[in-house]
């Protein structure tokens, strides 16, 4: 993209981009941080209890503990962030906008899969972008990205290429959570930083093709973005239905490889192990389609609608192209025989 073009689309996608403020009450910050966790925040030098400072305290007690970005999509106030800007649910939220107005923001939904969530204000005739098609990305084809950098650095906006296509990773909101694993990303070398989360990637004519979502740690210009295509859908069910709909299988399993072929003496090299994660799970879900559908433990499930299961194409992927109700052809390796079983697949609670 020349120059011109840059500034022409920065200027019409910069009213739309929030910034998302993070709020706890004093007292449940105290309970969960250390000392030694609170930054810039001074101690007494005999060791003392932390003090907060009064200037960051406000009169209800709340304490600003961090932010993230966000983006417009409808004018009447629903915006789109990361479920990870979110996800802690005794915090309060607050969306502040490009022209500095702020509004407490309701959060619709988190999604249970993609790492996207819908918030809502009560504000209208706000100004939105458009969400363009993710899947029409090619290598190399110029993308900007723009939020709130560091939760310090209001409207940073960085120039990238689209670096690779349906990558996958292991990702931690923060050191001590859950690891998840995030497929079907776009990796870009536009700079995303903390606090950039949630933010727009934008194309050359303005439309939104992903949403800024993680960074490796050490790395340089090595940036993640989730296609907005799965977005599109969750405003879809949330217009809808008023939450996102999403079709449950209810297995656990494990993709099969040639070394866990060979490591467990399997009979194939491809398809998904029913499996438990722990003794206290299960491998399949009580009362869920797998399980009235007849399927057990130690199963392996070859083909899921004629398509062939293998590390790079894992159960999760097809499930998240087929919706609530949709009936599903599984091909069952057992003790030696394949068997096809149906599946009518349920909605996940």
């Amino acid at each position: 993209m020349d120059d011109q073009r840059v500034i022409a689309t920065i200027k019409k996608v910069m009213p739309a981009v929030v910034s998302v403020a993070i709020a706890k009450h004093l007292e449940d910050l105290e309970k969960e941080l250390p000392k030694e966790l609170y930054p810039f925040i001074p101690s007494g030098p005999g060791g003392e209890k932390l003090q907060i400072p009064d200037s960051m305290i406000d009169k209800r007690g709340m304490v600003e503990v961090g932010g993230g970005s966000g983006f417009v999509v409808d004018a009447n106030g629903l915006i789109l962030t990361n479920k990870h800007v979110v996800a802690d649910r005794q915090a309060e939220y607050t969306v502040i906008l490009n022209d500095g107005r702020r509004f407490p923001a309701e959060i619709l939904s988190r999604d249970p899969i993609n790492d996207v969530a819908i918030l809502k204000i009560k504000a209208d005739r706000l100004p939105c972008l458009k969400l363009g098609d993710a899947t029409k990305l090619q290598l190399g084809q110029s993308l900007i990205a723009i939020g709130n950098a560091l939760g310090i650095f209001k409207n940073t906006v960085s120039l990238g290429i689209v670096s690779g296509l349906s990558r996958s990773i292991t990702a931690q909101a923060e050191p001590d959570a859950p690891p998840q694993e995030m497929r079907g990303l776009i990796q870009t070398d536009a700079a995303i930083n903390p606090g950039n989360s949630g933010g727009p990637l934008v194309n050359a004519d303005g439309l939104v093709v992903a949403i800024n979502a993680a960074i490796v740690s050490g790395a340089q210009s090595i940036g993640f973005a989730i296609p907005v295509n799965a977005a599109k859908r969750d405003l879809d069910d949330i217009k809808k239905y008023g939450r996102i709909r999403r079709p449950l299988l209810g297995l656990r399993y494990m993709m099969i490889d040639d070394d866990m072929k060979e490591k467990m003496g399997l009979p194939v090299n491809y398809g998904a192990l029913v499996v438990r994660e722990s003794e206290h799970d299960y491998a399949v879900v009580p009362e869920s389609p797998a399980d009235k559908a007849g399927l057990k433990e130690k199963d392996i499930v070859l083909t899921l609608n004629g398509a062939k299961l293998d590390r790079d194409h894992p159960v999760q992927d097809f499930l998240e192209n087929l919706n609530v109700g949709d009936e599903i052809d599984l091909v069952v390796l057992r003790g030696g025989k394949e068997l096809t079983v149906k599946v009518a697949l349920a909605e996940r609670k």
